[in-house]
């Protein structure tokens, strides 16, 4: 059957959630989305439905699908994200061929309205058993530039967690340090490969906006307005309807660069997962890149949390 190609509305977003179902009956990466985590992503203050986003349908089916995501910052590289899933029963040479030129294509087009005097690059991420995307990448010039782990702890037998050094209170988020939590985001994370800064709106929009977040279970350290070290969780209850497992997400995890090294990010972590065990919450995960330049790997570790499986990133230059 000949496939219609053409942008995404608001109005198709039931038939993106049943195109992720469909997709995860095969390639099992975990993800569970419902209509109103989709129609939450589409509504980003850095997504274009209009012009960066296409869908392949056959009749009245949805069985494909490209997003072009802008970043807030090129510095000097504007590294823009790509997302795509396809139906199991439509993953063809052909479609794709579409998707890749569409990439190219719609890539530079965003580019060019966002970061004209940037260069940039095309990253798009898979699970390790996306192994049909994988293969189309490739074929198409990206190369496997990176590669990011989930980690995730049962609660039931959480090991004794690190304590906080002496000197060094956790206190729980307030929405009044949300700006001064993002200053520490952009600063911690400033030389990760990858990242670049967030703008206050798509921080709020994903981050502290977002109808999972949870700031009860958040926690920084302080010194006075100064957000020193900071644990923001989320909570997926599609995934939890999915799964029956209520697990804790530590979304973002950073210490200012003064602090490293002294046993604050794992002693906040532990602090954080001591309070989302008294929650009820079944166990934790987080991502982090394997080869993250703070040795962020052996600060979970300490906190019990272990490797579960794999994210790729391809980079088209």
């Amino acid at each position: 059957m000949d496939l219609t190609w053409r942008p995404l509305t608001l109005d198709d977003v039931p038939a993106l959630t049943r195109l992720y179902a469909a997709a995860e009956e095969v390639d099992r990466t975990g993800d569970h989305f419902s209509d109103e985590d989709l129609r939450d992503e589409l509504e980003g203050p850095n997504i274009d439905l209009a012009r960066a986003t296409t869908g392949a349908w056959a009749g009245e089916t949805l069985v494909g699908y490209g997003l072009v995501r802008r970043r807030d910052a090129a510095d000097p590289v504007h590294m823009l994200r790509l997302q795509s899933v396809v139906h199991p029963e439509y993953r063809t040479d052909g479609v794709g061929a579409h998707l890749v030129e569409w990439f190219s294509r719609t890539g530079r087009e965003v580019n060019e309205r966002t970061f004209p005097d940037a260069p940039f690059e095309l990253h798009h991420g898979r699970h390790q058993n996306e192994r049909w995307i994988a293969g189309v990448l490739a074929g198409a010039g990206y190369t496997h530039a990176r590669t990011m782990v989930t980690m995730r702890v049962g609660l039931d037998d959480l090991p004794p967690q690190p304590p906080l050094p002496d000197g060094f209170t956790a206190v729980p988020f307030d929405f009044e340090h949300d700006l001064a939590v993002l200053d520490a985001r952009n600063d911690t994370f400033a030389g990760h490969w990858g990242s670049t800064l967030y703008e206050p709106g798509a921080w709020r929009h994903l981050v502290t906006g977002s109808k999972d977040f949870r700031p009860e279970l958040s926690y920084l350290i302080l010194d006075g307005d100064k957000v020193l070290a900071f644990v923001l969780s989320h909570f997926y209850a599609s995934e939890a309807a999915a799964t029956g497992i209520r697990e804790h997400y530590a979304s973002w995890v950073g210490t200012r660069e003064a602090l490293r090294g002294r046993g604050v990010a794992s002693g906040l972590l532990g602090h954080t997962l001591s309070a989302v065990k008294a929650a009820g919450f079944d166990r934790s995960a987080l991502s982090v890149d394997v080869d993250n330049a703070h040795r962020a790997l052996g600060v979970y570790e300490r906190c019990g949390y272990r490797v579960d499986d794999e994210w790729h990133v391809y980079v088209l230059s």
